[in-house]
């Protein structure tokens, strides 16, 4: 068990990484006019918390929110990591015309995180013996246009422990599916949040020998901005599954389809919360399949 004194010291400590790391990234900030918006992140302590693919920020001093930049087009994820638990809560980005497409070969050199002090991180360790994959939450597929992007991809920060059939299986279809929307004719931007529910004992699988806490379900929102005028452009998509094995049919995902609504009440994350109130409401209480291609 932690003790608090111990993580307002730590609070403390690791500030300094966090918040100086900030990238000049702000493009969102002309929708903050649009309407008022009750449930928005402050950005005063990190300016990078307003990005739209920002989820709600927990917050305190056993939650930290780390964000990882490249010199090709600025802020490449960003992550909030439960130190108490050793854990991701959650990986949100952006895909838009600046950092897609092309292909970088993936090396496969799986890294700590050095933005998380290492009592609270993982490591190979974690994962030798568990009996369970490194599952990317940022794809290293996710981001093929960029060597430096691609590698930060491998840090363990980005991992959720997964059965290799899960991850290798009806995962990996959702991802291809997610990438498929990366295009130009289908979105300008889309904003991806991605993760493995970890907060409730009754949502986790086990907590392994090695010191993994391996999610029972895992999660998928989705917001798209086009130039549509319905909404202002945006609507969005969640996807929730159980973390098991056997899934006899791969290539359908339409039973795991969310609102946003759903999926935030599922897993207790205000997803998308700096989209404008006129804008949110609409956008996260339903979701149309066949607009994002299902039938």
């Amino acid at each position: 068990m932690i003790k608090l004194r111990q993580l307002i010291a730590l609070s403390i400590v690791t500030a300094a990484p966090i918040l100086w790391g900030c990238s000049s990234d702000d493009d969102d900030a002309p929708i903050s006019d649009v309407s008022v918006n009750l449930n928005a992140n402050k950005t005063s302590q990190y300016r990078e918390a307003g990005r739209l693919e920002i989820p709600k920020l927990r917050g305190g001093v056993t939650n930290l929110f780390l964000v990882k930049t490249v010199s090709t087009f600025g802020v490449n994820f960003c992550i909030e990591w439960d130190i108490a638990k050793k854990s991701q809560r959650w990986t949100a980005f952006r895909w838009d015309s600046s950092n897609s497409g092309g292909y970088v070969k993936r090396e496969d050199n799986f890294i700590e995180d050095t933005d998380i002090p290492a009592a609270y991180r993982t490591t190979y360790d974690n994962y030798r013996g568990s009996g369970y994959t490194r599952g990317h939450m940022c794809a290293s597929a996710d981001r093929w246009n960029s060597l430096e992007a691609n590698r930060q991809t491998f840090l363990y920060s980005n991992m959720q422990p997964q059965l290799y059939d899960f991850n290798c299986g009806i995962w990996e279809k959702l991802e291809e599916k997610v990438r498929s929307w990366n295009i130009n004719a289908f979105r300008d931007t889309l904003y991806v949040v991605k993760g493995g529910t970890i907060d409730h004992s009754s949502d986790i699988i086990e907590t392994t020998s090695t010191g993994l806490l391996v999610p029972k379900y895992f999660f998928m929102a989705i917001l798209c901005k086009n130039k549509s005028t319905t909404n202002g452009g945006y609507k969005a998509i969640g996807f929730y599954m159980e973390h098991r094995e056997d899934y006899a049919d791969e290539k359908n995902l339409t039973p795991y389809i969310k609102s946003i609504d759903q999926l935030e009440q599922l897993t207790g994350i205000d997803f998308f919360c700096n989209l404008p109130d006129m804008y949110e409401r609409d956008v996260e209480a339903s979701v149309v399949p066949t607009a994002w291609g299902f039938k």
